[in-house]
């Protein structure tokens, strides 16, 4: 059986933007800690096994790792040439894209029993290190950011994905990050991933709205959570205006009791626990006396005093528009905004 020649993409993005299905060599941790996004991880080492043969390489060299290492991989060689050739099948037609850290042995091993297998494969130059150098450097990029702003409750994210679905550039930072960037903002959603996957989401939804004349996104603290805005992008957040949209009170404490109501009342009191020194022991007893007896409305009155404040502090940092909005639904909102020429389509 013959063996087919590895193909190197011409360039990061080159690789990036092929349609081959995208195979991460390294451990299931490295893959945790972050990834390109779409990525599927095709480990070729477990966490213990690449620790072995790092402490063995640093000790007794690197032909002693390679011999550790085929021994460990030999009797898995059947089950992942499987792998592979389910992946190629995936996308027929379209080299395998292929990468572990750096571009060494591990995507080489690979790439090998590959070409045995006479699968084609693309390496990516570099490996996932290139991939975080270019992550890193769109945010020191200038990007035609605008934000949408507007008090807790005001409907922003589901605003900016109905815009989104009518042909504007968005970058939505909350849903990327799994959290809705206050203390409640956690609940009901997924893990959070690590500040350098959401890095790497965000350099990549930003690559893909090149050319946009405005991307916009949410107005946020430096923080959505544990993940945190991308320090280039963020001094871009700070410099940019702000379109804030304004709704009726009534409005935002209907908006929030459609997304907390329905979480469990002890996450909800736990989370109220956490911005107690802040709302004060007044408010805060109220609102957990509210949540105990499942008035959801009277909790969310409780604490949006103090949200407001921290909202209008922060706003004063910003220049911009506001725009009434009153009770529209989402989509109808977003075509007012298009209709008024506030936000145009990308």
């Amino acid at each position: 059986m013959g063996s087919l020649p590895n193909i190197e993409a011409p360039s990061l993005e080159g690789f990036l933007a092929g349609r081959g299905s995208l195979l991460d060599v390294r451990s299931p941790a490295e893959f945790a800690q972050g990834h390109i996004p779409g990525a599927i991880n095709l480990p070729l080492f477990s966490d213990a096994e690449r620790a072995e043969i790092g402490t063995l390489y640093k000790q007794d060299g690197r032909p002693a790792a390679v011999r550790r290492g085929l021994a460990l991989v030999g009797p898995r060689l059947e089950s992942m040439a499987t792998e592979l050739e389910r992946h190629a099948a995936a996308t027929p037609g379209e080299p395998l894209r292929l990468h572990c850290w750096r571009g060494g042995m591990r995507s080489g091993s690979v790439t090998w029993l590959a070409g045995t297998l006479e699968l084609p494969v693309q390496l990516l130059p570099g490996g996932y290190k290139a991939f975080r150098r270019w992550v890193l450097e769109r945010f020191e990029r200038p990007w035609p950011v605008r934000l949408l702003g507007g008090r807790t409750g005001s409907g922003k994210t589901e605003l900016l994905l109905a815009l989104r679905q009518r042909g504007v550039a968005v970058v939505d930072l909350e849903g990327l990050a799994h959290h809705r960037g206050s203390s409640f903002g956690a609940l009901g959603l997924p893990p959070q991933p690590s500040s350098e996957h959401y890095e790497n989401r965000i350099a990549t939804e930003l690559h893909a709205l090149a050319g946009a004349n405005a991307i916009w996104l949410e107005a946020e603290s430096s923080q959505v959570g544990r993940c945190r805005i991308p320090a280039g992008l963020w001094r871009q957040m700070r410099e940019s205006p702000v379109l804030e949209v304004r709704r009726p009170i009534d409005q935002r404490v209907a908006h929030l009791v459609r997304i907390y109501g329905v979480q469990e009342p002890q996450a909800l009191a736990e989370a109220t626990q956490r911005i107690a020194r802040r709302l004060g022991p007044q408010r805060t007893a109220l609102a957990l006396e509210a949540i105990d007896r499942g008035d959801w409305a009277t909790a969310c009155r409780q604490m949006l005093d103090y949200y407001d404040r921290c909202y209008d502090h922060e706003l004063r940092e910003h220049q911009g528009a506001s725009v009434d909005l009153g009770k529209l639904e989402a989509s109808a909102a977003a075509e007012e905004l298009l209709a008024r020429r506030l936000v145009l389509r990308a």
